[in-house]
């Protein structure tokens, strides 16, 4: 499986217990849906490496507490202490309105409702305080805060996403 084919899901923790069972901080809004996992991907080195579960479940609010299969005491629970856990794009639930992957969007035009196309959507950068947006329009990178104040409609049919962008910030950019 490729990285490439995958999603993030979380990352191993902690070790919960002297027979190996791990702690997977979850990166998502909906834990739940990820207690009743077959398998999943682990990231060792740049390999990713299907590990099949035992029993997983809820702990706490966004941490997994899962027991591998091949993972059963505290030398092997080290081996993969710090990874991080994947599972296959196709395991996503859709989306639909104006909820989005970030992976789903790049590539899409970004449309606003003053200056019409204001460039083609490259990346998402998710490292700050506030989610952005960086699109490239004529060589110029511009960063559009990702919010549902500013978001209109996305369009996947036209691959485009509509937004209202505060009074200024594109001229900020072009003018």
């Amino acid at each position: 499986m490729r990285i490439e084919d995958c999603f993030y899901l979380g990352k191993i923790v902690s070790k919960y217990s002297f027979k190996g069972e791990v702690l997977v901080k979850l990166d998502t809004d909906e834990p739940e849906m990820y207690q009743n996992m077959e398998s999943v991907f682990v990231r060792i080195g740049q390999n990713l490496v299907p590990f099949f579960i035992e029993r997983c479940r809820l702990h706490k609010s966004n941490l997994l507490r899962i027991d591998f299969e091949d993972v059963k005491d505290e030398q092997a629970a080290d081996k993969i202490m710090g990874s991080e856990i994947y599972l296959p794009l196709t395991l996503l639930p859709k989306l639909t309105g104006n909820q989005f992957y970030f992976h789903e969007v790049v590539g899409f035009s970004l449309v606003d409702a003053k200056h019409g196309h204001i460039g083609i959507i490259q990346s998402i950068n998710d490292a700050a305080s506030q989610d952005l947006f960086e699109v490239l329009k004529d060589g110029k990178e511009l960063l559009i805060p990702i919010s549902d104040d500013i978001i209109i409609k996305v369009d996947r049919e036209h691959q485009e996403i509509h937004v209202k962008t505060p009074e200024g910030l594109i001229d900020l950019y072009l003018g």
